[in-house]
């Protein structure tokens, strides 16, 4: 189901991990902003799509991870974009032999079987340091940061007053870093890149959970810092999203936490 968020911007939410496809529309037809999670859901989307009139004329993947670069063919043979670090760490994981294995061992048991490969990761890398995407509909104006994955961007919809954060102020989910040389630094360092378009938007569409308005995007990048710090400084978060006070069916977060408390740990 797409619901309106924004003048010509919609969401479709996955069942499983509340992944957000974002639908932005414009002149000739519409961009999905990380489509998935499963085939079934991309063919139901795919659907509704063509049943509404919509034309899909391009794609962007916010970044690498299985989740957000995925695609139907009934979405057709379009553009799909990335920053080029993003592009460049699917095409070193596709060029390995054994990736398709990989691929179908990563994904959640609940839909192993429910998730094609074969249109996984293949993106167009925009020029380094591209700040738009080149298509025919409103400004979308790309935010590259160091957090989460390798060339992860959030979107800006200026003139819709739209934030796509990618796998970033989620409200189901904690920040989830990556293994780089200094993962905390680099989830503050998206931090504040995200802190600086936050009072020109109404709207915040995370990866993964619901839909923020007016007032969350400032709002949840607090809690997100607040996580990181506590973390840093060996602290338990005083956060919502794990312990006792964690959502019904999102209990796994608190050993999603845990379990990064320890690498890092183990890191220093």
């Amino acid at each position: 189901m797409l619901t309106r968020v924004a003048v010509g911007v919609l969401v479709h939410q996955s069942a499983l991990l509340r992944n957000n496809t974002v639908v932005v529309e414009g002149e000739e037809g519409v961009l999905l902003v990380d489509p998935g999670i499963t085939d079934g859901e991309m063919a139901c989307l795919a659907n509704d799509l063509a049943e509404s009139g919509r034309t899909v004329v391009a794609g962007f993947a916010t970044h690498p991870d299985w989740d957000h670069a995925l695609w139907h063919p009934a979405f057709g043979d379009v553009p799909r974009y990335g920053t080029d670090r993003c592009a460049a760490s699917l095409r070193d994981l596709r060029s390995k032999a054994n990736w398709r294995t990989d691929f179908a061992e990563g994904l959640p048991p609940e839909i192993a079987g429910e998730v094609s490969p074969d249109l996984f990761g293949l993106i167009t890398a925009l020029p380094a340091g591209s700040t738009r995407i080149p298509w025919d509909g409103p400004e979308l104006r790309i935010i590259e940061h160091p957090a989460h994955a390798p060339g992860h961007a959030a979107l800006v919809i200026g003139e819709r007053g739209v934030l796509i954060a990618g796998d970033m102020l989620s409200d189901v989910l904690v920040p989830m870093f990556d293994d780089t040389a200094d993962p905390l630094g680099d989830y503050l360092t998206g931090l504040r890149l995200l802190e600086a378009v936050a009072d020109d938007v109404d709207v915040v569409v995370p990866g993964h959970g619901a839909v923020g308005g007016a007032g969350q995007a400032r709002a949840r990048i607090d809690q997100d810092r607040a996580y990181v710090h506590a973390v840093r400084d060996g602290r338990t978060p005083d956060d919502p999203r794990i312990g006792s006070s964690a959502e019904p069916g999102w209990e796994w977060v608190s050993d999603l936490h845990a379990g990064q408390v320890q690498r890092l740990a183990r890191r220093s």
